[in-house]
């Protein structure tokens, strides 16, 4: 379990009351930004503290890992140059019924502050560049004990049943099918590329010959039969136009469980072949897929197109920060 905490002015009541959290992935000059890429290491169970107007006024309980997903439309106004496309993460928030100011207690969390990627100025202040930034068990242990009970039975799960289930990765759902509308509706594109790029989004059809032609087996397992390999996009089918959805060099023949691995970024490969394994996957159910993450593995090289995709994958898809400790 990790702690964090998130500052939510702007988008508050619309994050709390929809149980998610959602960040751009990048600044507006398309810089990276630690505090939105930290939502790449969120996972189910961790605790999430909402600040906002200088108080912490819920907490919430992570339900999923990071997806990508469009900027929810009930932001409105709020980040006019945010891109449309972020980072999402699912969660089981509950308002506190007495929210504390956390600077009326910084003789006590003040020493606890990191050095590096702190939620709070010395003095109490918010900041306003933060978004999400990972906590010490020391500094949350702190909040906890300044919050009171209501926290303690929250952080150890005491009310996570009162809460409704969750739609997990809805945002994810909606913009898939959205694109997959589009596509559908699109008069000016022939029905018969239509209907292969609608077989590409699961790794069918026209894109899957395409790959084969490129790729002989899985990288990972090394199966060659065809009826057991998907064609996986390297970048996603939701985020490629209509060529590079079609298109053999953005996608690798994976058996499912792979494949599942590497579409949801618990996995994911540089440049010269080497397996990159997310901190956050879980490391028990990767042994029983065949994968061990404490073993450095090589699949090969890829061409310069793959390579090209490649790195949109793991700038966009794996789940890694590369501003946290092993990123």
């Amino acid at each position: 379990m990790h702690f964090w905490w998130v500052n939510q002015n702007q988008t508050y009541q619309h994050e709390v009351r929809g149980n998610y959290l959602w960040s751009p992935k990048r600044k507006s000059n398309q810089a990276s930004n630690p505090f939105y890429d930290f939502m790449r290491e969120v996972s189910p169970g961790d605790v999430v503290f909402s600040f906002s107007n200088t108080f912490i006024q819920a907490i919430g309980i992570a339900a999923s890992h990071a997806y990508e997903a469009p900027k929810p439309p009930e932001f409105g106004l709020a980040g006019p140059n945010w891109d449309n496309i972020g980072w999402r993460v699912d969660v089981r928030f509950v308002e506190l019924r007495l929210p504390a100011k956390p600077s009326a207690h910084m003789a006590v969390l003040a020493p606890l502050l990191p050095d590096r990627y702190s939620p709070l100025l010395p003095n109490g202040n918010g900041l306003q560049s933060v978004y999400l930034t990972r906590l010490s068990e020391a500094l949350a242990g702190a909040l906890i004990d300044m919050l009171g009970a209501e926290a303690r039975d929250l952080v150890k799960g005491y009310r996570v049943a009162e809460q409704r289930p969750l739609s997990l990765a809805i945002g994810l759902a909606e913009w898939e099918e959205h694109e997959l509308g589009k596509v559908t509706a699109d008069e000016a594109i022939p029905e018969t590329d239509r209907l292969a790029i609608v077989l590409a989004r699961r790794g069918q059809g026209l894109f899957k010959q395409n790959v084969m032609r490129v790729e002989r087996a899985c990288r990972v397992t090394r199966v060659t039969r065809e009826e057991h390999l998907r064609a996986s996009h390297c970048k996603p089918w939701r985020d490629s136009n209509n060529q590079e959805r079609l298109d053999g060099e953005n996608g690798l023949l994976l058996t499912p469980t792979i494949d599942h691995l590497f579409d949801r970024g618990f996995i994911g490969f540089e440049d010269g072949g080497g397996l990159i394994v997310s901190p956050v996957a879980h490391a028990e159910s990767l042994r029983r897929m065949g994968i061990e993450p404490t073993k450095a593995l090589n699949v090969g090289s890829f061409s310069s197109g793959q390579r090209k995709y490649l790195e949109f994958h793991r700038e966009n898809v794996l789940l890694k920060s590369k501003f946290l400790d092993g990123g």
